[in-house]
């Protein structure tokens, strides 16, 4: 089969290069934008006169009809046409013959692929979006349920501080927002037509890219030719916001490792989103949780790669920019199938509420709340932080709590030391406490999920 651009070369291509050079077994998943964008180019050339009406009509119909054969599987692509682009051409010829011929009057396949793959692109945006608010309305439904049940909060994975369960689900409402915010961003810089700038100098055809840009609905049109065609921030970008989602998923996923564990018992993952030992029947693994975290490194790796790739490319196109897609392709599935299972394992999962309750009892969470108790009393903060130190050095001496200590036992290291005090120490007072915006009272926390209600709409 003789290739679209054969004109120059007097030899026939090796095999090994069909194989090696095409891009089709991919590619071939942009069939629809790269359609879509043939239909906007096409009415452009008709309606700037550089094709006829006539022909500008045939072109449509039979890009059309192919678009229609291709999504009812009566189309098989072929490597010797390379990638998605010339496919469509050569299989467009064959159909309607030579007036296909004139579709790629005005354009490159550098300025086709960069037009493709930012429709991509835009798509994905919308549908990962979608994806993380379906996510965070999740989130919101399972903190409202356990609204008034406490755990451990931690730092350095050692208890600190007792909060809301509730306060804790939605930390991550929070990061998911800001992930929506980075993917809106990013689709801003995305929403650019190059197409015009063909392969890298523009054209000498007097098209109207403006109609183009019109017709599938970006905002505006690429201002430098050069840049146009080479440019894969947008990807690189989508790519990184991927990538931090998946972080976000992957820290979730990890503390749905350990709440699951026996050693906390925190949670109990939903046997739809579990898995067992072929050799231990006893077993119940929190798959989901683990994969999600696992994948997260795959995510990573495509951004990097694309970042390599990209980093040594003199202007304008080069062929190694088809290794964009592949990365892209993978990250986009990765991210979608990671939190479509993610949402149904959280929106299943129990929480063990009993359990969360009996780890307060150990670890002294209530020690910032004396020291607080103390500088209400007069008492300078390093002051009181070094009495409530020696206070908790005391007590794990004697294998005793701070509500084990009696008041005389309080006194002796500060006169400060009221009856009082044993309000400072319950868990349920110092949550209550914490009525600061943001902070995990009750009445806080219920403050944000109205906040995330309404940013959900």
């Amino acid at each position: 089969m003789a290739k679209l651009w054969s004109g120059r070369f007097s030899k026939e291509q090796d095999t090994l290069m069909d194989d090696f050079h095409s891009s089709i077994h991919f590619d071939s998943r942009l069939y629809a934008e790269d359609i879509r964008g043939s239909l906007a180019h096409v009415r452009m050339l008709a309606a700037c006169g550089i094709i006829t009406e006539e022909e500008g009509e045939a072109i449509e119909d039979g890009l059309w009809e192919l678009l229609e054969d291709i999504e009812s599987g009566r189309v098989e692509f072929s490597a010797d046409a390379e990638d998605i682009h010339m496919n469509v051409e050569t299989l467009l010829i064959s159909r309607i013959g030579d007036v296909a011929r004139k579709l790629h009057t005005a354009r490159s396949r550098n300025d086709q692929v960069a037009l493709d793959v930012r429709m991509y692109v835009l798509k994905e945006i919308h549908e990962v979006i979608d994806l993380l608010k379906k996510t965070q309305s999740t989130l919101v439904r399972r903190a409202e349920q356990h609204m008034g049940v406490l755990l451990p909060g931690y730092t350095h994975l050692q208890r600190a501080q007792p909060i809301l369960l509730s306060h804790h689900i939605m930390a991550y409402f929070w990061m998911f927002q800001r992930d929506i915010e980075r993917l809106e961003d990013c689709a801003e810089r995305t929403d650019v037509m190059p197409l015009g700038s063909a392969a890298l100098a523009g054209t000498t055809y007097p098209i109207d890219r403006e109609m183009v840009a019109r017709e599938l609905g970006f905002s505006r049109v690429s201002e430098n030719s050069l840049d146009a065609v080479a440019d894969r921030d947008f990807i690189m970008e989508f790519l990184s916001c991927i990538s931090i989602i998946m972080v976000h998923l992957s820290r979730f996923a990890e503390e749905m490792v350990i709440w699951a564990s026996s050693e906390f018992g925190f949670v109990t993952m939903d046997d739809r989103y579990s898995t067992g030992s072929s050799i231990m029947p006893q077993k119940r693994n929190p798959d989901v949780a683990e994969l999600v975290r696992g994948k997260a490194g795959r995510t990573f790796g495509n951004l990097l790669s694309l970042l390599v790739t990209m980093k040594g490319l003199p202007l304008s196109y080069n062929k190694d920019m088809q290794e964009d897609k592949e990365r892209l392709f993978d990250s986009v599935d990765t991210v979608k199938g990671c939190l479509t299972i993610f949402e149904r394992m959280i929106d299943t999962v129990t929480f063990n509420v009993e359990r969360m309750r009996a780890a307060l009892e150990g670890g002294f969470m209530t020690a910032t709340d004396v020291a607080d108790y103390l500088v209400r009393k007069g008492l300078a903060f390093r002051t009181a932080h070094e009495i409530v130190g020696k206070i908790v050095l005391f007590c794990e001496k004697h294998g005793i709590s701070l509500c084990d200590l009696r008041l005389e036992d309080w006194r002796s290291f500060s006169s400060a030391f009221e009856a009082d005090v044993m309000d400072a120490v319950d868990a349920d007072a110092s949550v209550a406490s914490r009525d600061v915006y943001g902070g995990t009272a009750h009445s806080r926390v219920a403050e944000q999920i109205r906040l995330a209600k309404r940013l959900l709409g």
